[in-house]
């Protein structure tokens, strides 16, 4: 079969695409460059690395665990109603993705903190959430969870339904339609759209730093412990660093093949 003519870009559009790639490539291999690679086993290996690298990597998997419960059912609701409250439920399950982390932050401490309005009922009943582990799985659902929804919904919308009415058809129950035909089909998808949210939840900072402060081994991710260390220990802010951005680079890997695999 012969290939679709494709018209190609012009001149100008080259440009901005070299400037594009020099914005986002230089600061990266500038990382890349700097980071001390010859100390990176033995920085990686003390005890401030290990226990943030471990923290992030806990609570990551629980928090992507809670997203994908959670937004794959989300993301058929949104794919398959219709009605002017879904836009206005597809706005709330934006906003977290265009709030700046600190209000992200802020909301969380005045709903969950110890006189926020979910947290000083638990507070009484002995429940506290501020400011523990809770708290960072917490944020990073808040701030992931669009990612899930906002990726999934599209697939579930231009995947049809076709499938889906036959089991149904043939007798089978909303319920089991969906664990036996959507899930298994939207199977690629589900696990590019959970990279996508476990790389958000990796690279969270600000809403976790407002809301569940930066205690060592209880709170303290990743991105703050790079933050804290830039002045006081540059080498290792870098070693960690360049340990995001390779855990980053493979997350999206994958999740172009994932997307390629649906296709």
């Amino acid at each position: 079969m012969a290939e679709p003519l494709v018209t190609p870009p012009p001149r100008t559009a080259w440009l901005a695409f070299s400037l594009a790639a020099a914005l986002i490539g230089l600061p990266l291999l500038g990382l890349v460059v700097r980071a001390p690679w010859a100390r990176l086993p033995s920085l990686l290996a003390g005890h401030e690395a290990q226990q943030a690298l471990g923290l992030s990597l806990g609570t990551c998997l629980v928090s992507t665990a809670v997203v994908v419960v959670l937004g794959v059912p989300t993301s058929l609701v949104l794919a398959r109603s219709t009605g002017r409250w879904v836009q206005v439920a597809r706005t709330l399950f934006s906003l977290p993705m265009v709030l700046p982390p600190v209000v992200a932050g802020l909301a969380l401490l005045a709903t969950f903190g110890r006189w926020g309005v979910v947290g000083r009922p638990l507070s009484h009943a002995g429940i506290e959430i501020g400011f523990t582990t809770t708290a960072v799985v917490i944020s990073q659902v808040f701030v992931s969870l669009p990612f899930m929804i906002g990726s999934l919904e599209a697939a579930l919308r231009t995947s049809g339904t076709h499938h889906e009415v036959v089991a149904a058809g043939l007798g089978a129950n909303p319920l089991r339609v969906f664990l036996t035909v959507t899930v298994p089909m939207a199977a690629p998808s589900i696990g590019a759209a959970a990279a996508l949210a476990f790389a958000r939840a990796l690279g969270e900072f600000g809403a976790t730093l407002t809301f569940a402060g930066s205690l060592p081994g209880v709170t303290r991710t990743l991105p703050l412990e790079i933050y804290l260390l830039r002045e006081s220990d540059s080498d290792l802010s870098l070693a960690l660093s360049l340990v995001l951005l390779v855990v980053a680079a493979v997350l999206v890997v994958a999740t172009s093949r994932w997307s390629g695999n649906r296709g």
